[in-house]
């Protein structure tokens, strides 16, 4: 069994988090200055010195640190002498640097099929109505066998379904011409924010986030700072990777410590303003998937911020400062103090509003999974450097990654646009070759064909008995890419992602 992890200590108590317990997830809170970014740190260096890999998103952009080994530092050195902390060494960490937009560390990218229309909605906000239509646009490709592979593979499609709508109302329900027009609205606006970065090729491999380098877990870092200013594509972006892990890890019960722990920083972007629909889907991922082996921290300023649900999954607990300047913030101590287990000798609801920088209310699971009685602590601090790298350092870390030149290149090749173009343009030209002198091509169109360029891509996707059409050569490109298992029918996950096995 591997030993118990000393993350807080007080005069009389050591605060031991079990690895084995670390999968029943856990919950790191406080108001802004409090500690919260340096607890991180302290979790994932003690979970990468027991082989444990983790993933983080570093939001304010001072994560890196945790590569290189710390010292003088006069708050570290008067907290290690106050903990009587022996043996404290400082070192650096393996770490992988990750960022959607390729400047501060590797590309992360996703596919359109892959993303799903659940979170690709989130992502562009539509409404329940405008969510239903790309949904829709999203079951007639997996119909067909088409695999979106970045934006312009789904404004395509969105063009299709669009000329075509009454070709679909019967198997798939009305298609709004207006929802269509709000989508495509919608992706204008998310390529105004650098969002056709996100989706292309190469896709990340899961397994990348999985590794160790000579025994201690790689500590995954995603630079967040400039995908923070989209909210919603910062959250869709970090539930479609909870996703992947969901999908695509096989179970592994009850494990003596947790293959991956995924911290997600900001949790409250995950359920401001979210449908009931995500958040019970939400709900369903992080009950089930420490059954994979997983464990997930929420970290965030409030309690309140993490729906009944989910908080009731969360055992394990760091508590920071709270303010209490306002009668609502008075309530959500009152509340945050009552999430955690009771300590007869202390008033939780007090201790909250008085606790100092680097201190906190702590409660970890015990052997049984019960929660420990709620400790006033301070956080050990951490071996690795507080605070940002050197840019050069930083390119240092990425030339000598474990993934350098994996993602570096993005890939365009030949999907759904690509072939939708070629194909019109070839079916054009054939037309106008055969057309009678003296009238133009596609002069008279049977009615059934739908006209336009509409009518055109109907006839490409379908075949003519002559040719194979595109949803034909489509559905075979897909089932090399996502594997025979999966065939001409799509499977997706709980959050819209494809079912794992496709790579």
């Amino acid at each position: 069994m591997t030993e118990p992890m000393l993350i807080a200590k007080n005069a009389t108590t050591d605060l031991l988090l079990l690895p084995q317990m670390a999968n029943r997830h856990g919950l790191i809170t406080g108001a802004t200055g409090t500690g919260k970014t340096v607890t991180l740190q302290t979790l994932a260096e003690h979970f990468s010195s027991i082989g444990v890999p983790c993933f983080m998103s570093d939001v304010k952009g001072d994560l890196s640190g945790i590569s290189q080994a710390g010292g003088g530092n006069a708050k570290v050195t008067e907290r290690i002498e106050t903990l009587k902390l022996e043996g404290f060494d400082y070192q650096g960490y393996p770490v992988t640097l990750w960022d959607p937009f390729g400047k501060s560390g590797h590309p992360v990218r996703a596919t359109v099929s892959d993303m799903g229309p659940l979170l690709l909605g989130r992502m562009l906000d539509l409404n329940e109505t405008q969510g239903g239509v790309l949904n829709l646009v999203f079951k007639v490709a997996d119909d067909n066998g088409m695999l979106l592979l970045d934006l312009k593979d789904l404004r395509a499609m969105l063009a299709y379904v669009g000329e075509n709508a009454k070709q679909f109302t019967t198997d798939y329900g009305n298609v709004s011409p207006a929802s269509i027009g709000a989508i495509q609205r919608g992706l204008l606006s998310l390529e105004s924010q650098g969002g056709e970065q996100i989706f292309g090729e190469p896709m990340l491999n899961i397994a990348d986030l999985i590794q160790t380098d000579k025994g201690r877990g790689v500590i995954n870092i995603l630079s967040a700072d400039t995908l923070m200013q989209s909210p919603k594509m910062y959250a869709a972006l970090l539930l479609w990777l909870l996703a992947e892990l969901y999908e695509n890890l096989p179970e592994a019960g009850d494990l003596d410590k947790p293959k991956l722990v995924f911290f997600f920083d900001e949790a409250h972007l995950l359920f401001s303003d979210a449908p009931d629909a995500l958040v019970e889907k939400i709900e369903q991922v992080v009950r089930l998937i420490r059954s994979k082996g997983v464990g997930v921290f929420f970290v965030t300023q409030n309690p309140a911020d993490v729906p009944d649900k989910i908080l009731s999954q969360l055992g394990n607990r760091v508590q920071h400062a709270l303010r209490a300047f306002s009668v609502r913030d008075q309530k959500a101590v009152k509340a945050a103090a009552e999430t955690m287990r009771d300590n007869p000798e202390l008033d939780e609801a007090s201790a909250i509003t008085e606790l100092g920088v680097g201190e906190a209310l702590v409660s970890f699971l015990d052997t049984k999974g019960r929660p420990g009685v709620t400790e006033r602590c301070f956080i050990v601090p951490p071996q690795g450097q507080i605070g940002p790298i050197t840019a050069a350092q930083r390119q240092q870390l990425m030339q000598t990654s474990l993934v350098a030149g994996a993602y570096d290149t993005a890939v365009d090749r030949e999907s759904a646009y690509e072939k939708l173009k070629v194909r019109a343009t070839q079916a054009a030209e054939a037309a106008a070759a055969q057309a009678p002198a003296g009238k133009p091509a596609g002069a008279e169109q049977p009615a059934e064909s739908g006209g336009g360029l509409g009518g055109l891509l109907g006839g490409l996707l379908g075949g003519n008995g002559r040719r194979q059409g595109v949803a034909e050569s489509m559905a075979k490109s897909a089932a090399r890419a996502i594997g025979s298992q999966v065939g001409r029918s799509i499977i997706r996950g709980v959050l819209g992602s494809l079912f794992g096995g496709k790579r």
